[in-house]
């Protein structure tokens, strides 16, 4: 009897086999191909990209990046170790964002920045997390992952946060921590 079974499930996988096997001269029908984010996928690669940020034709600063490859009818970059520099109303450096790897979607004017995120403000403060999107628009930075704001003589830490360019107008959302130092009276 087992030998039956094990004879009966030889035969059927084979033929399970030969059915997906085409036969001589007889074309399979191939699958549409998907759109990727694979380098061979990139409508341009471009190495040593630099992109100016504008807003009503006033520089608000400039994305630098190793390697930059284009997608969805440039519309879409997906950068490799990014350098953001940030500039304020009078064309003066204001900050950098340096991370291991980003997306800027040009039609959002979004910068998505993953990787060893480092935000650092011309002030002395100083922002990391893994992951901190840009919104242009919005002028507003913001992420869902931990975060570790260190400023003069304070360091904030949490999950998730809103603040504007300047990090001045901060929001923690969720884990929020601070320390500080503290001016005990004596007598």
């Amino acid at each position: 009897m087992r030998l039956r079974t094990l004879l009966l499930s030889v035969v059927g996988t084979a033929m399970l086999l030969g059915a997906a096997c085409p036969r001589k001269g007889k074309t399979v029908p191939k699958a549409a191909p998907a759109k990727s984010a694979l380098p061979d996928s990139a409508d341009q690669i471009a190495f040593g990209a630099r992109v100016i940020l504008t807003d009503k034709g006033v520089n608000k600063g400039e994305l630098l990046a190793d390697t930059s490859l284009t997608y969805d009818d440039g519309t879409r970059l997906e950068l490799r170790r990014i350098n953001l520099t940030f500039y304020n109303s009078l064309g003066q450096k204001d900050g950098t964002m340096t991370a291991r790897a980003g997306t800027y979607n040009m039609r959002l004017s979004r910068i998505e920045a993953r990787g060893d995120v480092v935000v650092v403000r011309d002030d002395g403060k100083r922002l990391t997390s893994q992951q901190v999107v840009f919104d242009q628009v919005r002028n507003q930075f913001f992420t869902d992952s931990a975060f570790v704001l260190n400023e003069p003589n304070k360091v904030f830490t949490g999950v998730g946060f809103e603040s504007d360019p300047r990090l001045t107008n901060f929001r923690c959302l969720k884990e929020c921590k601070g320390t500080a130092p503290v001016q005990v009276p004596t007598r």
